[in-house]
C-alpha cells in the first residue's frame, strides 16, 4: 500500500469511527487478513485519537492464532483477572471506563497468544496519548495567566515536551516490534507513554481537566484500562526483567 492509499484509508477509517458506522461494512475482516501490518497500526491509533472503541482486539488475537473472526477470547487484565470484550456493545459497569463493553471472563477460559494484541493495544495507547497531548497543547496556547499565555511558562513546556518524547519513543518501539519479547516491550513503552501523557496533560489543564464537561478525563480512563489489558506497564516490565535473568542475555530486538 503506497502513501496515497494509506492516507485515503486513514481518512476513511477516521470518518467511519467518528460517524459510529460498523467497521465490518467497510471490509475490516478482509483488510485484517490482507494488510495486517498496515491496517492494525492505522486503525488502533485512530481509535485512540478519536476516543472511539470497537471489538477489533478480538479479531487481531483470533487472526494471529489462525482462528475464525468470531467469538470473544479471554483477555488477561492486571492483577490476574480475565475479561472479555463483548461484540454486541452491551455495557458492563467498568469503573474506569463505563463506555467499554468489558465483563469478567468465564472461569477457565483459554488464552490465545498475546503478541499481536499487545502491539495493537500499544498503537491504541499511542493514539490516546496524542489525543491528550493535543488537548493540553490547545489549552496552554489559548489560555492566559498573569497576562501571559500558559505556553510561555517553562514548567508546562517541560511537561509537554517530556510527553512528546515519551510518545515518539513508544512509536519507534512499536514500529520495530516483532515477536513476543519485542511486542511485550513495545506495549510497556506505549503504556508508560500514555500514563506520562495523562499525568502531565492533567497538570497543564489544571482544574478543568478534572471536570466531566472536559474531554480529558475520558482519555485518562481509557488509557488506564488499555494499559491493564494483556499486561500492565509494571507487569510487563517485570516480566521482561525476569526473562533477561532467566536467559542470561539481552535479545537483539532491532537490527541497526
Amino acid at each position: 500500500m503506497d502513501p496515497a492509499e494509506r492516507a485515503l484509508l486513514g481518512d476513511t477509517l477516521r470518518k467511519t469511527l467518528t460517524s459510529g458506522a460498523d467497521l465490518t461494512d467497510l471490509g475490516w475482516p478482509d483488510m485484517l487478513t490482507e494488510e495486517p501490518e498496515t491496517v492494525v497500526p492505522l486503525l488502533f491509533r485512530l481509535l485512540g485519537e478519536t476516543g472511539r472503541h470497537a471489538p477489533v482486539l478480538n479479531d487481531v488475537l483470533l487472526h494471529a492464532a489462525g482462528l475464525p473472526l468470531t467469538g470473544t477470547p479471554a483477555l488477561p487484565f492486571t492483577g490476574g483477572a480475565r475479561l472479555v470484550w463483548l461484540r454486541d456493545g452491551s455495557s458492563y459497569d467498568c469503573p474506569l471506563d463505563p463506555e467499554l463493553p468489558l465483563r469478567p471472563a468465564e472461569p477457565g477460559a483459554p488464552l490465545l497468544p498475546l503478541a499481536a494484541g499487545r502491539r495493537a493495544l500499544g498503537w491504541w495507547l499511542l493514539g490516546t496519548g496524542h489525543a491528550m497531548l493535543a488537548l493540553a497543547r490547545r489549552h496552554v496556547l489559548d489560555r492566559e495567566q498573569f497576562g501571559r499565555p500558559l505556553a510561555s511558562f517553562q514548567a508546562l513546556r517541560h511537561r509537554l515536551a517530556e510527553t512528546y518524547v515519551a510518545l515518539e519513543g513508544a512509536e519507534a518501539a512499536l514500529t520495530a516490534a516483532d515477536g513476543d519479547t519485542g511486542s511485550l516491550l513495545a506495549k510497556a513503552a506505549a503504556g508508560r507513554a500514555a500514563l506520562t501523557a495523562a499525568r502531565h496533560c492533567q497538570q497543564a489543564l489544571g482544574g478543568i481537566g478534572f471536570t466531566a464537561e472536559h474531554e480529558l478525563h475520558r482519555h485518562v480512563g481509557r488509557a488506564l484500562v488499555l494499559d491493564g489489558l494483556l499486561g500492565s506497564t509494571r507487569e510487563l516490565t517485570r516480566e521482561a526483567g525476569a526473562l533477561l535473568l532467566r536467559e542470561g542475555r539481552t535479545p537483539r530486538l532491532v537490527d541497526l
